[in-house]
């Protein structure tokens, strides 16, 4: 018979598996921010939103915090250091002003996150005095993390189209969920299993617009590549006959 903690560290396992990929789901976006030197129109909140989410994660983690939750710290370990690539391609290729915007966020997460450790630390002597502190932050920071595609989610339902919701994203954002919400239950965590649950919830409802809206999407992008292929052919005819006229004339 399988143990409950085997269990548990499986599904840990298998949590970090899928939280990387799930931050790795934003490398086009930045890949194509690279290319083009330029961060264009977007936003630099998801990414600050998640970079203080993760160092919030990575201490409550910690053994002195939360035993037995080291895989907690492993996951949001890698997603800090990914969102902090983000986030250095993001100042590098924001004008002026949004680059000092960032940065003074970015300090002001950092200044936050040492003082929380210190002020934990220091005045809160037990493990469960600890992680009832620090998990109560987590479960805000996380629920905002999950909550940032409900602009997306609004739009699709205005539109009536998903395609600038990318299925990949919001199918691993449902199986974070999932299998987080699975672990916190095998020895249960309220404060990994709420703001998971709600994000299982959000992933499934994404992944339900993206059933509905799918076949809407596709018309209106094959009714967008017909109109583009008549102008073209429009503009080929006009071309051609042009040349028939210019050649009439040469006569």
């Amino acid at each position: 018979m399988v143990s409950a903690d085997f269990a548990r560290n499986t599904l840990g396992v298998i949590g970090n598996v899928i939280s990387i990929i799930l931050f790795l789901s934003t490398v086009p976006t930045f890949y194509r921010i690279w290319k083009n030197k330029s961060v264009e129109r977007f936003s630099p909140v998801p990414y600050l939103v998640t970079f203080v989410n993760c160092g919030l994660w990575i201490f409550y983690g910690l053994p002195f915090v939360h035993p037995h939750s080291l895989l907690v710290t492993t996951t949001n370990g890698a997603g800090i250091l990914i969102e902090s690539v983000y986030l250095f391609l993001f100042i590098i290729y924001s004008d002026q002003k949004n680059r000092i915007r960032v940065l003074l966020v970015l300090l002001f997460e950092i200044i936050f996150l040492g003082v929380l450790v210190v002020l934990v630390l220091t005045l809160a002597h037990t493990t469960k005095l600890r992680s009832s502190i620090v998990g109560g932050i987590c479960i805000a920071g996380n629920i905002m993390m999950y909550a940032s595609p409900l602009s997306v989610m609004k739009m699709v339902i205005t539109t009536k189209s998903v395609e600038y919701m990318p299925f990949l994203l919001s199918l691993f954002c449902f199986a974070n969920g999932v299998c987080w919400f699975s672990y916190a239950l095998i020895r249960f965590d309220p404060f990994v299993a709420v703001p998971n649950g709600l994000g299982a919830l959000f992933g499934l409802a994404q992944l339900v617009l993206y059933a509905t809206y799918y076949k809407s999407t596709q018309e209106m992008i094959a009714k967008r590549q017909g109109k583009s292929e008549l102008v073209l052919g429009n503009g080929n005819v006009a071309t051609s006959t042009g040349a028939i006229n210019g050649e009439v004339e040469r006569v």
